[in-house]
Order: C-alpha cells, then structure tokens, then sequence
C-alpha cells in the first residue's frame, strides 16, 4: 500500500492505495504529517482529481476505490456516490434509500466509518432539521465542504 501526504485548505490529506484502487482518503490537522515530496505514481490520479476539487474545478471523481469495510458499510457509502455535487441528504433520507429507516443509527455509523473523506461525499448527509450533525472530520470541515460546493446556499444556511 503506497501513501502520499498532501496540503488541503481543511489540513494534511492523506492517500493510500495501490493497484486494487484507493484505499484511503483521511484529513488531520495541519503539522501531524510531513507533506509528501514525491507523490507514488499510482496515486498521482487521486492527487490531482483532489487539488481540482479544492480549486473548484472538479464536482465529481473518476477513481478506482477500494475501502475496506463491512457489507453493509460497502452499502452505505456507496449510497453516499449518488448524492450529488452541492446537493445535501438528510440521514433519514439516506436510511430510507437503503431501505431500512430503523437502521438509521448503523447508517450514521457507517457514514462516520467512511474511509474516503470527500470522495465518498458523507459531508453531504446532513440532520432532518438542517443541523450539521456528525462528521468524523470535524464540523469546522463540514462546513467549509458544504460551502465549497453550494457557496450561495449554504452560506446562508450556516453563517
């Protein structure tokens, strides 16, 4: 498994996969990690999709994942690709896709667990009343995400 540390507005973005996809897409604070010097060239795609994000030219990624997770996390997150760019879901919502609005606690577990920050666009799953509830990145990065991708709507939403 190759990785690669790279500088993100929100910190350090770290990247790992190999030839089986990418593996891992993770965020820290700005100083845990030394930002990569050569990148690995199987990782070079998810780097440069990555930088196009956080410049505001790309709205969706085109990469080979390979999270590693349970059945049903494998479910969740891929329910998390269809949301669309600039678009926000409540949990409720995402539970009844899924086809179990009971299991609206192990979906919001799940999403938390999700292994490819941005990629796999959990940010995007917001409370029923509109709350920014929960996200494993912190809810500082939440929001900046939300604001990155509908900046009209969402700055008013959460200033």
């Amino acid at each position: 498994m190759e990785t690669a540390y790279i500088t993100s507005p929100l910190g350090i973005t770290k990247i790992m996969g190999d030839q089986d996809g990418i593996a891992v897409i993770s965020v820290s604070d700005v100083g845990e990690n030394e930002v990569s010097v050569v990148i690995p060239e199987i990782l070079k795609e998810a780097v440069l999709q990555l930088q196009e994000y956080f410049e505001g030219k790309r709205t969706n990624f085109n990469l080979k994942l390979n999270p590693k997770g349970t059945e049903f996390q494998q479910k969740v997150w891929k329910s998390l690709l269809e949301i669309p760019f600039g678009k926000t879901i409540s949990y409720s919502d995402q539970t009844k896709k899924l086809g179990d609005l009971k299991a609206i606690r192990a979906v919001a577990s799940a999403n938390g667990k999700n292994p490819l920050w941005i990629v796999v666009p959990c940010h995007r799953v917001i409370g029923t009343n509109g709350s920014l509830t929960g996200y494993a990145g912190g809810l500082h990065r939440k929001k900046w995400l939300l604001e990155h991708e509908n900046p009209s709507t969402q700055q008013s939403l959460f200033s």
